[in-house]
């Protein structure tokens, strides 16, 4: 059959991309050329198929035993290693998928809420990694700067923060007793 379909109830062939533009909504034209390309402004073409194809990789891998340090140890350096020869960015999410666990388990055994003594100590380093390589990047103005306070400030705990020194101030001179103002502004005697 070609192109055309039959519309039931119609007796008329009607073109199939025509019966399209009428079910299809139509997309609203933005009123700020601007925002015509929001979301999508540093994408070029083929950076969807490649970040998937990258993040698909650990989907493939094979578990390993995460109660034995060694094997998260090795799966770590897997990981930075494929970051590595790959030219991609580390990031959290990322070493998680590697090591078959969600980014909360990974921020767990950070912070030492279970695994602690097995596993602190290897994500710690992972973590400083990966957190060296946002400062080189934010440092160098190869992230967006917005990018890297956000990131750093719900990643990696850094704050904004202003220290405001508030000094004691008499804008009326130093303190005095109401015996001394009043001996002030007492009249003098006349003479």
């Amino acid at each position: 059959m070609d192109d055309r379909e039959t519309i039931e109830g119609q007796e008329s062939l009607i073109p199939l991309d025509e019966v399209g533009k009428k079910v299809a909504k139509v997309k609203r034209k933005r009123n700020r050329p601007d925002l015509a390309n929001f979301g999508q402004e540093y994408v070029e073409p083929g950076d969807n198929s490649a970040y998937l194809r990258h993040a698909l990789v650990s989907w493939d891998l094979p578990p390993i035993d995460i109660s034995d340090p060694k094997q998260v140890e090795g799966r770590i350096r897997e990981y930075f290693t494929y970051c590595a020869e790959n030219d991609r960015k580390p990031n959290i999410k990322g070493l998680g998928n590697w090591l078959g666990v969600g980014r909360d388990t990974v921020h767990a055994w950070m912070r030492g809420e279970f695994r602690k003594d097995t596993h602190q100590e290897i994500i710690k380093k992972a973590y400083d990694v990966i957190e060296e390589m946002w400062w080189d990047y934010g440092q160098n103005g190869k992230v967006n700067p917005a990018a890297w306070i956000f990131i750093g400030k719900n990643a990696y705990g850094m704050k904004d923060t202003q220290d405001v020194v508030v000094t004691p101030n008499q804008p009326l001179g130093e303190q005095r007793s109401a015996d001394e103002i009043a001996e002030q502004y007492a009249f003098l005697p006349e003479e």
